[in-house]
């Protein structure tokens, strides 16, 4: 079966755009399948066709038309759209997904992308793309292009824009040979920073010599979103998650804010893990003059010209400590939490800018009176970036890696014995 790229687009407002990119993969012997996801009466040059699209979404297209309403549309065409890109990977027919639009166009087609697995290339050009990306991407890897200019003819400078878009995407589903597969080990995931990078570093050194894999997520929100993600499918067998910073964006209002459900996922998954407090002496914003004026008294760090970094209370850090203790308590699986006195953060240490002690000090007491005695507490004199820290986190996580297999093992001799 020849697998062909998916083209999804609103064509009663885009045609013109789309034939441009599909003749541009016809030139290159890449096959489509064109789907329209616009609403309104068009040529039909799709292949799957806006009244399918809508179906799927569960609403008839002549009803959506007449109900003209454009957040319900949106709605409906993503929802169709998604469904049929699950169809098409069932059946194993798709080698890659390329969108383009505006807001809404943009919407629908980030929305099919988000059903298909990481490392299936995926190309959108977006009239959204220099801003917030994150609504769209969520936590897979969908490429977004800025269109520079509205998608709305096919001209000297737009033409070149979605003529490299089509050949980069021909690249990713062209390639000579498949990428070599390395010999499948089991999967940690990891958290880290570039104030805990000496800790994280270490640590999955420890653990990669010991004979697993570890998948290091950056902690920008969508970081920790990801690994929560990846835990839930099944992928992880065991979580080092040493830089919960991103519960203080959350709390406070940084930018780099995780879901409700961040530290949470290993627990109800019955996955081993072993957690710190890595990084939670700051709280994230961009450049300086984005800093909400109320947190115009408080201590601050320029970590680059876009970063700013804000540290956190006294109050704050009690808060945050009930927080994480909290979370763990739910957890169905054997946890750890190491707590470096000596300091959180690169910077978090004495002589370094957000040295706090009494911020330490909060947060250490907060989850020590709220943390479950079935959670293992360890106190560590060093800070977090200490190699010694590093060994006792690798080394709490193989423990509980090893009785976890051996449980496994266990239930299963049972099962045998009573069938």
């Amino acid at each position: 079966m020849v697998k062909k790229v998916v083209m999804i687009g609103t064509f009663d407002t885009k045609e013109a755009e789309f034939l441009y990119v599909n003749n541009v993969f016809e030139s290159a012997g890449v096959e489509t399948i064109m789907m329209n996801t616009g609403i309104y009466e068009s040529n039909e040059v799709g292949d799957i066709t806006s009244e399918e699209v809508a179906k799927a979404g569960g609403v008839d297209i002549v009803d959506l038309r007449n109900k003209n309403d454009r957040g319900t549309a949106v709605t409906v065409m993503m929802n169709g759209a998604s469904a049929i890109i699950k169809n098409l990977l069932e059946e194993g027919n798709i080698s890659g997904i390329f969108g383009m639009g505006g807001t809404a166009g943009t919407t629908v087609a980030a929305a099919a992308m988000r059903c298909a697995p990481v490392g299936l290339p995926k190309m959108l050009v977006s009239t959204v793309a220099s801003g917030n990306t994150r609504p769209y991407v969520g936590e897979k890897d969908i490429t977004m292009m800025y269109s520079v200019v509205d998608i709305a003819g096919v001209n000297v400078l737009s033409s070149q824009i979605l003529s490299n878009a089509a050949n980069a995407m021909i690249g990713m589903v062209s390639a000579v040979k498949e990428p070599e597969v390395k010999e499948a080990k089991p999967l940690i995931a990891a958290t880290m920073f570039g104030v805990t990078t000496p800790c994280v570093t270490k640590t999955r050194e420890i653990l990669e010599e010991s004979g697993y894999d570890v998948l290091v997520f950056h902690a920008t929100g969508a970081g920790g979103d990801a690994m929560e993600s990846l835990i839930q499918d099944g992928f992880i067998k065991g979580v080092v998650d040493i830089t919960t910073t991103e519960l203080a964006d959350s709390l406070i209002g940084g930018v780099f804010s995780s879901g409700p459900g961040r530290l949470e996922s290993a627990g109800a998954n019955g996955i081993p893990q072993v957690v710190s407090v890595g990084a939670l002496d700051m709280v994230n914003f961009g450049a300086p003059e984005t800093v909400p004026e109320k947190f115009a008294d408080r201590t601050f760090y320029q970590h680059n010209p876009t970063t700013t970094l804000m540290r956190t209370t006294v109050e704050e850090n009690s808060k945050l400590g009930e927080i994480i203790a909290q979370k763990l308590n739910k957890s169905n699986s054997p946890a750890v939490l190491v707590f470096p006195k000596g300091g959180i953060s690169l910077l978090d240490k004495e002589g370094q800018f957000f040295e706090g002690e009494e911020e330490r000090k909060a947060l250490y007491k907060a989850i020590k009176d709220n943390l479950s005695p079935s959670i293992t507490f360890i106190e560590v004199d060093e800070d977090i970036n200490d190699p010694s820290v590093s060994e006792l986190l690798a080394e709490e996580l193989l423990k509980l890696l090893k009785r976890d297999g051996e449980n496994n093992d266990s239930i299963k001799r049972s099962s045998i014995k009573t069938t």
